[in-house]
């Protein structure tokens, strides 16, 4: 779902015909194809102005990437220009370096492609997401040290309007379309867009920025861009919210679906498949990952079962389910308590990390509170990455609302997928690695998410799930995410409603009924996405267990680790391959080694 300091130097676009076609006649294939690559990730950046800034490059600082449809079919025609460069290099004739960025860059070209035949296009609100929280977000992905940083970011407000005009725009085309988002997931939606319509604009987030002067910003440079900033928050974005806020609740809410799963919309089930196999990187079917997560909720209960034995509760697993919700000892009562376990879990974990990997990031983290405006409708905790210029450390989120739904034994599982070893550690570190920058802040959700799930079972091995109740919430946390597998799929293609879905994951995962419902609501409103987290942990699961039966006492848990990492967040068969390859090698150099 983005940090070593970098700075890029990049390549004039080279997906002219002309240009290309010139020098492949007097370059080797390997020139080639890397000044396609660069041109890409120039494209790439031009379209995507607040994510080029966050990685160094400061080219669009004065602009926000454009929303609307014709923009969007712009980019679709670029990839298609792309993929015709791509098809008519030898791929043979590459490195073997190159060999493997070609097949990955046709991937994500070939998924740009085929996403634009479907209605998701028009999807750009969920219950968590939407135009105007981009715009919100965008507030702490940006730097602001210099007075040129401060400059361009009001340059940037005064462009809000337009955006959330022009997403508007994109949003009622999918309207009429029939694309739109189910009515229960939505509830209170617009409160998320009137947080931010204020009638004092010190009180607006888009003035944060400004609460203290940088040292190296003349005072009056900075007071008078400040004035600016204010007369434009107040003038132009806070009527663009209430404008867009009237969108909202004059034609959006009440066009909503009474029917929850994609398939319910135009091409929505042809759309679901299609995503099945991008958020795994397989060919699977929404069945076959149906039946997959019933297996494997099926195996989880039975080690729930021998947990709920060891802690010596005499009841059935419902009781036991009952009385973890509903004890008050098991929850903290305030957010600074929450913020203060996550944050001595996070610390005895940096200490455990050597024993499990040979490489670790450079760039640290830090621990943040979710934001108000969507705490209470978002998840339990997430991660953001650091600055692509270094100019700013990871981010572990932690939901602060609620706390009477979120149960400080399931912290530690937590902790360990957002922090280290888990999303930190992965994405820091890609960012740190010889690759092409499209690699480095970007990958495949299916291994992200699929380390993050499976740096919290490394836990087991660091110290960590020593009672009953704390191991009970990494399975509970594994259960949420097999039981993922089966309500995601059962929504969207075997006709599910919204509470047969809360229904089947109250009843196995040992979540609270808020995140329950949150959760349910999440996969309605995003399809597909959920599919990753146990899909991706079962692929490095089987390759860990492939890796130590093959290898017997050579196995080393922090060379697999770094092998695993060493090349990004990868396709499965990908991954697959690169550790199979791993493993013969090894072998072949113990052999030798013997003899």
């Amino acid at each position: 779902m983005k940090w070593s300091i970098v700075v890029f130097l990049l390549m004039p676009f080279l997906f002219v015909g002309g240009v290309t076609q010139s020098r492949a006649s007097s370059s080797s294939e390997d020139t080639v194809f890397e000044n396609v690559m660069s041109a890409h990730w120039s494209a790439q950046l031009a379209n995507s102005p607040v994510f080029a800034t966050s990685v160094g490059v400061r080219d669009y600082d004065d602009r926000l990437a454009d929303p609307s449809l014709k923009a969007y079919a712009a980019w679709v025609t670029q990839a298609q220009d792309f993929l015709q460069q791509l098809e008519r290099i030898d791929v043979n004739k590459l490195s073997d370096a190159n060999q493997l960025n070609h097949r990955l860059l046709s991937m994500d070209l070939s998924n740009t492609v085929e996403a634009a035949k479907h209605g998701g296009k028009y999807m750009i609100i969920s219950n968590r997401r939407g135009p105007h929280l981009s715009l919100t977000n965008m507030v702490g992905r940006l730097p602001f040290f210099t007075s040129a940083d401060f400059q361009s970011y009001v340059q940037r407000l005064s462009a809000m309007d337009g955006y959330l005009e022009k997403a508007t725009q994109r949003v009622r085309a999918g309207l009429s379309e029939g694309w739109v988002q189910p009515c229960e997931p939505m509830a209170d939606y617009e409160k998320s867009i009137q947080i931010h319509m204020v009638d004092e604009v010190g009180d607006s987030v888009f003035m944060s920025p400004f609460e203290s002067k940088p040292a190296v910003i003349d005072a009056k440079k900075f007071d008078s861009l400040k004035r600016k900033a204010a007369k434009i928050v107040t003038k132009q974005v806070i009527p663009a919210f209430e404008k867009f806020n009237d969108f909202y609740l004059a034609e959006y809410a009440p066009a909503c679906r009474n029917k929850v799963g994609t398939d319910s919309m135009p091409g929505g089930a042809d759309y679901y498949e299609y995503l099945v196999r991008f958020y795994t990187t397989t060919d699977r079917t929404a069945d076959q990952v149906h039946k997959i997560g019933l297996a494997e909720v099926k195996r989880i209960r039975a080690e729930m079962e021998e947990v709920i034995k060891e802690a010596k509760f005499e009841g059935s697993f419902d009781d036991w389910l009952v009385y973890l919700r509903d004890n008050p000892d098991f929850y903290p009562k305030t957010g600074e308590e929450r913020m203060q376990v996550a944050a001595a879990i996070s610390k005895k974990m940096d200490g455990e990390l050597p024993k499990l990997f040979g490489k670790l990031p450079r760039m640290p983290y830090g621990l943040k509170e979710i934001p108000l405006d969507i705490a209470e409708k978002t998840t339990t905790a997430y991660y953001n990455r650091p600055a692509g210029d270094g100019s700013r450390a990871g981010f572990y989120f932690v939901n602060t609302t609620l706390l009477d739904t979120r149960p400080l034994y399931q912290l530690e599982a937590l902790s360990l997928h957002e922090a280290v070893p888990g999303h930190h550690l992965q994405l820091a570190l890609a960012q740190e690695l010889d690759m092409p920058p499209f690699r480095r802040f970007g990958g495949q959700t299916v291994f992200v998410e699929g380390w993050g799930l499976y740096a919290e079972r490394l836990g087991l091995e660091a110290g960590f799930y020593q009672t009953p109740y704390t191991n009970f919430g990494r399975l509970s946390y594994e259960m949420w995410r097999a039981c993922r597998l089966v309500v995601d799929t059962g929504l969207h293609s075997k006709g599910w409603t919204r509470q047969q879905a809360i229904d089947y994951m109250a009843e196995n995962s040992g979540l609270s009924m808020n995140n329950v419902v949150s959760e349910v609501d999440r996969y309605i409103s995003w399809p597909g996405q959920a599919l990753a987290y146990k899909t991706g942990e079962l692929k490095i699961r089987e390759l860990r267990a492939r890796a130590e039966t093959q290898l017997g006492r050579q196995f080393d848990i922090r060379q697999f680790h770094d092998k695993v990492l060493e090349n990004g967040a990868l396709p499965l068969s990908i991954l697959e391959s690169i550790i199979d390859a791993w493993i013969a090698t090894s072998l072949k150099q113990s052999s030798s080694e013997s003899h």
